[in-house]
C-alpha cells in the first residue's frame, strides 16, 4: 500500500490537475503506441537524471576536498601556534644576549680596574670576586643561550613538517578539485543532456500527455508512470477491486491508479 505521504500528494494533485467530470465521470487520455513509448522513454530520461544527480552528489571528491579543508584550519592552527613559540623563544634569546653584551662590557670595565689598582690588594681583591661573579653569570647565560638554539632547531624543523603537510593538502584538494571538474562537469553535461531528451520526447505526444507526465512528475517526483499488473498498480502495489479494473480498462490505453495517482498503462 501506498505510505501516506505519497497518497497525500496524490490526492493534491487529483484535486488541482483533474476536472470534476474526470473526477466523477468515465475519462479517457487518448495515447497512441508511439505516446506510450515516449511518455516511458520519458520516464527512463528522469530515472537518468535521478541517478546522475545522485551520483554528482555523492562524489568521493566532495569528501576529501571537505577533508582537505579541515585539516588545513586545523595545520594553519598548528602553524600559528609554532609561530608563536619561536617569537617567545626569539625574544628569551634577545633578553639574554643583551645581558650577556652588557655584562661583557661590564667584565671588561672590572679588569681594567684590576689592573689599574696596582699594589690595592683590597681592590683587587673585591674586583676579582666581582669577576668572578660576572664569569660564572655569563657561564650560566651561555648555557641558557645553548639550550634555547636548540629549542629554536627543533621548532624550525616543527615548522618545516606544517609547511610540508600544507603543500601535501595543498596538492591533494587541487588534485580532488581538478577531478570533481572532471567528473562532475561529465555528469553535468549528461543530466543537461537526459533533460534536453526528455523534453523533446514529451514535446513529441500530445499537450495533454506532457502536461499530466509533467505533473504528476512534479508532485510525486519519483516513478510517474506505472501499469495495471494482475489487478494491481505497478507501483505502489494497492489492491484495485475487480469493478475499477473493469472501468481502468475502459480507459485504456493510459489512465490512472485511483490509489497513488501515478499515470497507468492499461494493457
Amino acid at each position: 500500500m501506498p505510505d501516506g505521504r505519497a497518497f497525500g500528494m496524490g490526492v493534491h494533485f487529483a484535486l488541482e490537475y483533474l476536472s470534476d467530470a474526470m473526477l466523477g465521470e468515465r475519462w479517457t487520455m487518448q495515447a497512441t503506441p508511439f505516446d506510450i513509448e515516449s511518455l516511458l522513454a520519458a520516464q527512463q530520461a528522469d530515472f537518468d537524471i535521478m541517478h546522475m544527480t545522485r551520483e554528482l552528489e555523492e562524489l568521493p571528491q566532495r569528501a576529501i576536498i571537505l577533508g582537505c579543508r579541515q585539516k588545513r584550519d586545523a595545520m594553519e592552527a598548528k602553524v600559528s601556534k609554532i609561530a608563536t613559540l619561536k617569537k617567545e623563544t626569539e625574544r628569551k634569546r634577545t633578553r639574554i644576549t643583551d645581558e650577556d653584551a652588557s655584562l661583557q662590557k661590564k667584565e671588561a670595565g672590572v679588569q681594567a680596574a684590576i689592573e689599574a689598582a696596582g699594589g690595592d690588594y683590597r681592590n683587587v681583591e673585591a674586583r676579582t670576586k666581582e669577576l668572578d661573579g660576572i664569569f660564572r653569570r655569563r657561564q650560566t647565560l651561555a648555557e641558557q643561550i645553548e639550550q634555547l638554539d636548540a629549542e629554536m632547531g627543533k621548532i624550525s624543523d616543527l615548522a618545516a613538517q606544517a609547511a610540508g603537510a600544507l603543500r601535501d593538502i595543498d596538492r591533494t584538494e587541487e588534485e580532488a578539485t581538478a577531478s570533481f571538474k572532471q567528473e562532475g562537469g561529465r555528469l553535468k553535461a549528461s543530466i543537461a543532456d537526459a533533460e534536453r531528451r526528455r523534453e523533446e520526447l514529451l514535446s513529441g505526444v500530445t499537450d495533454e500527455l506532457a502536461r499530466a507526465y509533467r505533473t504528476t512528475s512534479d508532485h510525486l517526483g519519483t516513478v510517474v508512470i506505472g501499469r495495471l499488473d494482475d489487478g494491481r498498480c505497478g507501483v505502489c502495489r494497492a489492491a484495485i477491486d475487480p469493478g475499477r479494473q473493469i472501468e481502468l480498462r475502459s480507459q485504456a490505453p493510459i489512465t490512472f491508479c485511483p490509489i497513488c495517482k501515478r499515470l497507468m498503462i492499461v494493457e
